[in-house]
């Protein structure tokens, strides 16, 4: 991110960090609405990739989206963007 110096850019960040800054676009400021936004970003993905699972191989050719895809986003953990 441009508002980001070099030296931050070069900091290794954690899951947490990096699930966070990709759905904001911001550092992680640990804050009550912070962890709110990061809980609510990960129940939704971990719902949706539940539903991915679950859909039969006719509405996945529909989507465009092969099994083997829809297994791999699936199997990711909840964290994982």
């Amino acid at each position: 991110s441009a508002d980001l110096t070099l030296k931050e850019q070069e900091k290794p960040m954690s899951t947490l960090t990096l699930s966070y800054h990709r759905y904001t676009n911001r550092s992680w400021q640990p804050s009550p609405r912070n962890l709110w936004v990061l809980m609510t970003v990960w129940y939704q993905r971990g719902h949706q990739r539940q539903q991915l699972a679950q859909l039969t191989d006719r509405e996945l050719r529909d989507a465009g989206i092969s099994y083997g895809e829809a297994q791999a986003e699936a199997e990711k953990p909840f964290w994982r963007a």
